[in-house]
């Protein structure tokens, strides 16, 4: 049984999500409603996933569900401490740009 770690911070202009474990089928749905409890209107939501050693469709999913919920409500995801399997899925599915560029010009 893989055991996900979710971890939120909240501040008045951004939020913080810190995950540890598997982004998979199973686990996705504690990230989701920690994320779903968050309100991001406006805000800059900050995932940190360099505790996931492996994440699915279903992680990515949720990734781009989250990039669509923030752009709707104009804030800004940024997906930043991807370990090497996480970071391929991205590059595979063409989506690393889309949810890492925003860290990246935050630095």
């Amino acid at each position: 049984m893989n055991d996900l770690t979710v971890v939120t911070q909240q501040y008045t202009d951004r939020a913080f999500i810190t995950v540890r474990g598997e982004m998979d089928l199973h686990s996705c749905p504690r990230l989701a409603r920690a994320a779903a409890m968050i309100p991001l209107g406006g805000k800059r939501l900050y995932i940190d996933l360099s505790g996931v050693p492996f994440m699915d469709s279903s992680g990515l999913n949720l990734l781009i569900w989250l990039h669509r919920r923030l752009d709707a409500e104009g804030g800004l995801l940024s997906v930043t401490g991807l370990q090497s399997q996480p970071e391929r899925l991205l590059h595979i599915t063409e989506t690393h740009t889309l949810l890492t560029t925003a860290a990246k010009s935050l630095a």
